[in-house]
């Protein structure tokens, strides 16, 4: 068993109150558990989480896809500007 860092930016970071977590995962750990995870440990995140991208290790990657231990997942809520 290993952990994982996850950052919430913008929107995800207000609901979150933190700019990250470190969670645990075990070996069949994906994106979508570890989010899961998540909401358990900040459930305000919840609200967010379904319009919010996903990076891991700065690439946008589906909720099914595996995370291993040592990662880095990155939450984006839709944002504008320019």
């Amino acid at each position: 068993m290993g952990a994982v860092r996850v950052r919430y930016w913008a929107g995800a970071q207000a609901a979150a109150e933190v700019e990250s977590d470190e969670l645990p995962v075990g070996t069949d750990a994906t994106v979508a558990s570890v989010l899961a995870q998540a909401v358990e440990h900040r459930p305000r995140l919840g609200a967010v989480l379904p319009a919010c991208s996903v990076l891991l290790d700065g690439r946008s990657v589906p909720r099914e896809t595996p995370v291993p231990a040592g990662v880095v997942l990155e939450v984006l809520p839709p944002f504008a500007g320019g």
